[in-house]
């Protein structure tokens, strides 16, 4: 019988074999052919549920979202808006009959708000005609709520005149006479406010709400987090600058009446941000984001309740050394739900309004934001590093899922996914340190196998249990890598203390954890320490570029939209410490010690760079002096320069080319595959 089944095993090795080879692997093509879910919204007494799904297109090289009704119990989905359109934040009427929506269509210069009956056939109508535009949009009551960028000292026809005139002109100069220029990448018009509108759901005028109010939302960036509108339409909660200094502003929460040409400052006495108002169900209270460090965006968030009637407030979890994030009111106006970076995982948390205790609902795998209906159905996206979003029903009492899609299961079926797992090793100091290992489909212990340590931006944002379309781990480890995320000295979700403690050191402990992880490896009989590569972008490109200057184990690196010069940062919508640790004029020693720039002398490892024009956040004279150095040095080096992408490589095409530099130049300096 041995030698029988031995026989037979040797007969069907071909079948195997051939099995494999038709497994595909998670390449970067495969990535741009997911149809991508974002965050859903339920109707108040949950019969409908939406979410817009997007696609993308090689030959056009762009993407179009739909939005897609799914049923509560999973059994049914449908496309609602039609293909090859562009839709963005859906809402519904308060009862739930009409589906309102921003999309640009036919003549449309800019997005307008759509409303598609949920009860009756036919197509969606257009609400609005605002020459500038809407986004962030709100319904509550009889109206449609909306921001829109605006010339404070223009009607409609003269914006309109305007915006003709700005798109016929010869002329592309651009002015400013103060800060910000700037977000992300895009430049900012100084002459323009956001603000928010209204328009009866029914039809008719236009009504400015904020703008009476001499108070514009923030100059540079806004969305439907930045104001409420309580359910009475009495009032408007909404965040502005609460001094005159631009360059460094202050967030705060201001409240009015609709109507009334004076607001209130809420938060007057915090020089830190308090952010995203939220107004309860039953208006009685607001409820806001808040934390106390002026210049340090990764500062703890804690939730603040205001009772609007006597205006006292209460810090809810102050004692929680977690930031709170992506919340929603129950419909009850007893608690929250909430989606809140917590150790290298989104975990969905009830968050009580009157005590503040706070009760995990799920466990592993990252969740988006949830919303809720008054029967207590919950929805959100969940994923993983193995799948994309996916649309679920939670049970809140104990995390149970319930899937409402099928996307994605029939490309992904033929996928040969690796598998990851959670580790923890000693850092800076001795402190335990999260990594994400992500192992090549196929793994065999026994062989040996190359490392491709990936390090992450922020440097306050974790690597959590989520699906990655730039950086996609498992799509590397495709290529024969064993590759790790290590949550470092810096990264969010494991307390207050750990988040700020490279602050202002950018180097020490991250630089410190990143040799630590390569030490970790070394000692794995799997993986061959002749064979190590590393590299990250935005902060990831920093420590990238920090490692240029040290002893370490990496034969070459991947730097992408790096800081590399910290003075030069300067010139950034962001300039990194400026805030709260002074500007390099007046500290220069801090500067000094953590600015790659300074360690040029000492650089030695050949080096990818990779740049965006559209950056605004780290310019790209960041890349090319980096690049400039390191070929006057003689170091062997790539520049890849990209004249349409920003801080992240977003269009189709240009991310699959960016896939395969990638690959071919770690593979250059560390073969992939098992030996």
């Amino acid at each position: 019988m041995k030698k029988v089944g031995l026989i037979m095993l040797l007969l069907l090795l071909p079948f195997y074999s051939a099995h494999a080879e038709d497994k595909k692997h998670l390449t970067a093509e495969v990535l741009w052919q997911i149809e991508r879910i974002g965050s859903p919204i339920i109707s108040p007494k949950g019969e409908h549920i939406i979410a817009p799904v997007t696609r993308y297109d090689m030959d056009t090289d762009q993407g179009r979202t739909q939005l897609w009704w799914f049923a509560a119990d999973g059994k049914k989905q449908r496309p609602l808006t039609a293909e090859g359109m562009r839709v963005s934040n859906p809402v519904f009427s308060p009862d739930g009959s009409t589906l309102a929506f921003v999309s640009q269509r036919d003549k449309d210069e800019a997005g307008q708000i759509y409303l598609l009956s949920m009860n009756a056939p036919g197509e969606a109508q257009r609400l609005t005609s605002v020459p500038t535009g809407v986004y962030g949009i709100k319904w509550v009551g009889d109206h449609l709520y909306f921001i829109s960028r605006v010339w404070p000292d223009k009607n409609w026809d003269e914006m309109t005149e305007q915006l003709s005139t700005e798109k016929s002109s010869k002329v592309s100069a651009r002015q400013w006479n103060a800060l910000p220029y700037s977000h992300f990448d895009h430049w900012l018009d100084e002459n323009r406010q956001a603000h928010v509108f209204r328009i009866p759901a029914k039809g008719g005028d236009v009504e400015a709400v904020t703008q009476p109010l001499g108070l514009e939302l923030p100059r540079s960036s806004q969305s439907a987090g930045s104001y409420d509108i309580d359910p009475s339409e009495r009032w408007v909660a909404f965040n502005a600058n609460g001094w005159d200094n631009q360059v460094d502003a202050k967030i705060d929460v201001f409240l009015a009446e609709i109507g009334s040409t004076e607001a209130e400052n809420l938060t007057a006495d915090n020089e830190a941000p308090d952010s995203s108002p939220m107004f309860s169900p039953d208006g009685k209270t607001l409820a806001f984001t808040r934390q106390r460090i002026h210049g340090f965006y990764a500062d703890t968030a804690n939730l603040v309740l205001l009772d609007i009637a006597r205006r006292t407030e209460r810090e809810m979890t102050s004692n929680w050394d977690r930031s709170v994030s992506r919340l929603r009111w129950t419909p009850d106006s007893k608690g929250f739900y909430a989606a809140i970076d917590d150790a290298g995982t989104s975990r969905l948390y009830h968050i009580n309004a009157s005590n503040g205790n706070v009760r995990a609902i799920t466990g592993a795998t990252n969740f988006g934001m949830p919303d809720i209906a008054s029967n207590g159905t919950l929805v959100a996206t969940n994923e993983s590093f193995l799948y994309p979003a996916r649309l679920v029903r939670v049970n809140p009492r104990n995390g149970n899922l319930t899937r409402l899609d099928n996307f994605n299961d029939e490309l992904l079926a033929d996928i040969d996914l690796g598998t990851y797992e959670s580790v923890t090793y000693q850092g800076h100091n001795g402190q335990d340190i999260q990594m994400w290992v992500h192992y090549p489909p196929g793994f065999d212990s026994s062989k040996k196998y190359p490392l491709f340590l990936l390090i992450h931006g922020g440097p306050h944002n974790a690597i959590s249990d989520g699906f990655h379309y730039r950086w996609n781990a498992q799509t590397f480890a495709s290529w024969g890598y064993v590759t790790a995320w290590h949550n470092f000295h810096g990264s969010s979700g494991f307390g207050q203390d750990f988040a700020d403690s490279i602050n202002p050191d950018w180097k020490t402990a991250p630089l410190y954890d990143t040799l630590a992880a390569a030490e970790w490896f070394k000692q794995k009989e799997w993986i061959d320490a002749d064979r190590m590569v590393a590299g990250g972008g935005s902060y990831g490109g920093y420590l990238s570029s920090i490692l240029l200057a040290e002893e370490h184990p990496f034969s070459a690196l991947l730097i992408h939209a790096a800081v590399y010069n910290m003075y030069s940062q300067m010139s950034a919508d962001f300039a990194v410490h400026s805030t709260r640790f002074g500007d390099y004029w007046d500290n220069p020693e801090i500067y000094q010690s953590i600015s790659p720039h300074y360690f040029a002398k000492d650089f030695s490892t050949p080096a990818l760079i990779i740049h965006g024009q559209l950056d605004y956040r780290v310019p790209v004279g960041q890349g090319f002096e980096l690049f400039r150095t390191l070929q006057s040095k003689g170091i062997e080096s790539r520049m890849i320069y990209f004249p349409d992408e920003n801080h992240w490589i977003l269009k189709p095409n240009n991310s699959i080319y960016w896939y395969n530099e990638v690959q071919d130049w770690m593979g250059r300096f560390a073969e992939p595959g098992a030996r």
